[in-house]
């Protein structure tokens, strides 16, 4: 209290502020002390990579008093688009520090340490008591299983625990903003639907250290390639696209599926994305039949060339890069 007094016409940044939590009854009474002299805004930038614990407590202590920011990694329209840099944000992923390694070797060290520094150290300082070898079984598995629905039942059975500690173990994950669980959309159609959340671990450049992938040509013959660039194309999407986007995907037990819907906020706008790793858009029969189920505004098949062209009288084949930019600037 002393110390932030004397600072009451300065920006005081707190980084990592989850480890000192009793910070934020503190930051209460000097924040409406200052409002009550005229000082409202832009007094503190609170920091923290534990986002579930900074903000369960900023909920109990700051409410009316803090505007939230998620940052997300690094995203395709942030990085160019010289030769190679695509690809090279795909493997490393976008924490700044593994992206812009000397080489891919270095940055697959980063990612290594990072993993283990988080399983080993932050988590447990959060509180929950999750073994971390459990904890990391469980993560390189979800890895593996990039992009399918979620069978919490198989988990438990090959980590030998209980579906509901599984449950818990990604509910864990999810909310440390580690893995995504993708909803499925939910339409009345007249089909049956999968109803099963999709699992993605968020970071592609995770998923790789998990997996023990460290370069372009490991990648390219692995079997997770396709899941990978899927999961990759979905965090830079959302990470881009306008606030109050609310995403799923579609798919009915027959097939007929879409890998990203994206209902847009405002006009009330539908977008159904298919992502494919190829330069050549060739979407199946399914993607096709779920296209004429769910009727959206707009359909979009990502692929990984540059070149934009029409496939159908309603279906657009286009870039990576230009897609994402195409989104950011709805914002």
């Amino acid at each position: 209290m002393l110390f932030l007094k004397q600072y009451e016409d300065r920006l005081v940044v707190l980084d990592e502020i989850h480890r000192t939590p009793e910070l934020f009854q503190a930051l209460r009474g000097v924040i409406d002390r200052g409002r009550r002299r005229g000082r409202r805004t832009g007094r503190f930038l609170v920091l923290g990579s534990a986002s579930m614990d900074l903000l369960r407590q900023s909920g109990e202590s700051l409410a009316g008093r803090i505007e939230y920011v998620d940052m997300q990694s690094l995203d395709i329209t942030e990085v160019g688009t010289g030769d190679g840099v695509l690809d090279r944000l795909w493997i490393r992923g976008g924490f700044p520090e593994s992206f812009l390694a000397k080489n891919d070797q270095d940055s697959l060290r980063r990612r290594t340490s990072f993993i283990r520094t988080y399983l080993e150290r932050d988590i447990p300082q959060l509180g929950p008591r999750v073994p971390a070898e459990t904890l990391r079984r469980l993560w390189t598995m979800l890895a593996h299983m990039q992009g399918t629905p979620l069978n919490a039942s198989r988990l438990a059975a090959a980590l030998s625990l209980t579906a509901p500690t599984i449950t818990k173990y990604i509910d864990l994950l999810v909310e440390l903003l580690l893995v995504r669980r993708l909803q499925p959309l939910h339409a009345n159609i007249g089909k049956r639907l999968v109803k099963s959340p999709k699992i993605y671990v968020r970071d592609s450049g995770l998923i790789h250290a998990l997996l023990g992938i460290g370069d372009y040509n490991t990648l390219a013959g692995h079997p997770v390639v396709g899941a990978s660039w899927e999961g990759f194309m979905i965090e830079n999407l959302l990470s881009v696209a306008p606030d109050g986007t609310q995403a799923s995907f579609f798919r009915t037990s027959v097939g007929a599926e879409l890998d990203l819907i994206l209902d847009l906020p405002g006009r009330a706008e539908r977008w159904a994305i298919e992502i494919k790793r190829s330069l050549a858009a060739r979407p199946a029969k399914g993607f096709y039949q779920a296209r004429h189920d769910i009727e959206p505004a707009r359909t979009f098949v990502i692929h990984a060339g540059t070149e934009r062209y029409p496939l159908s009288e309603h279906v657009q084949a286009i870039g990576a890069c230009e897609m994402a930019q195409m989104l950011r600037e709805r914002v």
